[in-house]
C-alpha cells in the first residue's frame, strides 16, 4: 500500500483561561458530567494559566518526528489534528485534502486499546473525514504500542531516574505504583475483542517496566483522573486511595509513573504533581514521579518504525514488542463498542 502522509492525532487542550470551559464541554459532551465537576476540572486548567501543556507536546513530537524522518529517509509530510481543541481534525483532513494527499497513516498518542484511547479514535477519524466530504485523504490508524520498546524504555529510564530521588536507605520500604487513566468498570470490561483489553495491557506495560527498573521492589498497578457521574462505577483504587494504603503498611516512600501517558499533560501535573504529591506529603511518604516519553528519541523513533511496518513490503519482519499480548494492525470493526459485552 502506498501511503503518501502521516497525521499525528490527540486529544487537545485549551492555550488561554476564556478556551477552558468550552474546551471541557467538548470532552463532556453527551456523557452526563456533572456542572459541578466541569467548575473543579476547569479550576485545575486555570492554576496553570488555563493553558494545557498537551498542544506543545505535540508541537514538540511534531518537530522531533519530522526531523527523524527527514534523518531516516522517510519522506513523507507530518500533520497534527485534535479531537478537541484547535488545531481540530476535521480542518486538518481538509488541508490534508488541499495539499493532494490521498492515503495517509495516523498516529495517535495513546498506547493503549479501549474505547477511549483507541476506538474513539477511529470514529474521530471517521467524522473529519465525513465532514471533508467524498475526496477526503484515506486514513488508517497506527497500531497500539503498549509493549513496544520505544514506549517502555523511556519510562524504564523514568523510574531509575525517580528512584535515585529518593533515599536508599529507605529501599526495602519503597513501592513501585503505576498509574493510568480510570475509566467506567463496563467501559474497561468491554475493551478489546474479548474485554479487558485496556486493563491486560496496562498489566503488560508495568510488568515490564518494573522487571526492567527495579525487580526487587513490589509494585502496584492504580488508577487517577476520573471523571463522570458518581453513581458510575470505574475502575479502582484510586492513587490518592492507594497512597493511604500504602502508608497504612509501612511503606515509607513511593516512585508513581504514570504508564499510561506519553507526556506530562494536564492529568499528570495536575492528578500527580499536585495533587497526589500533597497527599503523600500529609502521609508523611517519600514522594518521585517518574516522567513520560515525551520526546524521547527512542519514542520518536518508534513512530518511525511504526510506520515502516506498514509501508516496508518486509514491514512484518521490522516489528519490534516486549510482550505477549495478541497484536494486530488494525482494529476488527466490533471492538471496543460500548454497548458489547465480552465473549
Amino acid at each position: 500500500m502506498a501511503y503518501d502522509a502521516v497525521v499525528l492525532v490527540s486529544f487537545g487542550g485549551p492555550e488561554r483561561p476564556e478556551d477552558v470551559m468550552p474546551f471541557l464541554q467538548n470532552v463532556t459532551r453527551g456523557r452526563g458530567v456533572p456542572p459541578e465537576r466541569l467548575a473543579e476540572v476547569a479550576e485545575h486548567y486555570l492554576h496553570f494559566g488555563g493553558v494545557s501543556p498537551i498542544n506543545q507536546q505535540c508541537r514538540d513530537l511534531l518537530a522531533a518526528v519530522r526531523a527523524d524522518f527527514a534523518a531516516n529517509g522517510i519522506d513523507l509530510p507530518v500533520y497534527w489534528g485534535n479531537r478537541n481543541w484547535d488545531p481540530m481534525l476535521a480542518d486538518t483532513v481538509a488541508q490534508m485534502r488541499d495539499d493532494g494527499v490521498t492515503h495517509a497513516l495516523a498516529f495517535v498518542t495513546s498506547a493503549l486499546g479501549g474505547y477511549s484511547s483507541c476506538r474513539q479514535y477511529q470514529e474521530d477519524i471517521a467524522a473529519a473525514r465525513a465532514a471533508v466530504g467524498a475526496d477526503a485523504p484515506v486514513i488508517e490508524k497506527l497500531r497500539q504500542f503498549w509493549d513496544h520498546p520505544g514506549f517502555v524504555e523511556p519510562h524504564v529510564d523514568a523510574v531509575r531516574a525517580a528512584l535515585a530521588q529518593l533515599d536508599p536507605a529507605k529501599r526495602d520500604s519503597t513501592r513501585l505504583v503505576f498509574t493510568a487513566h480510570s475509566i467506567p468498570n463496563s467501559m474497561a470490561a468491554n475493551a478489546g475483542p474479548h474485554g479487558g483489553r485496556y486493563e491486560a495491557q496496562l498489566a503488560e506495560t508495568a510488568r515490564l517496566v518494573h522487571a526492567a527498573a527495579a525487580p526487587d521492589l513490589p509494585y502496584d498497578l492504580v488508577w487517577q483522573s476520573r471523571s463522570g457521574p458518581p453513581q458510575v462505577p470505574w475502575l479502582e483504587p484510586d492513587v490518592n486511595d492507594h497512597l493511604a494504603t500504602l502508608a497504612g503498611q509501612g511503606v515509607t516512600g513511593v516512585v508513581v509513573s504514570p504508564i499510561g501517558f506519553v507526556s506530562d499533560h494536564l492529568e499528570v501535573v495536575w492528578d500527580l504533581d499536585t495533587e497526589a504529591m500533597e497527599t503523600a506529603k500529609q502521609l508523611g511518604l517519600d514522594y518521585a514521579r517518574a516522567g513520560t516519553p515525551g520526546t524521547d528519541p527512542r519514542f520518536v523513533a518508534m513512530v518511525r518504525e511504526l510506520v515502516r511496518e506498514r509501508t516496508d513490503p518486509d514491514g512484518a519482519a521490522l516489528r519490534r514488542r516486549l510482550g505477549e499480548l495478541p497484536m494486530w494492525d488494525t482494529c476488527p470493526t466490533v471492538c471496543c463498542v460500548p454497548t458489547r459485552r465480552p465473549a
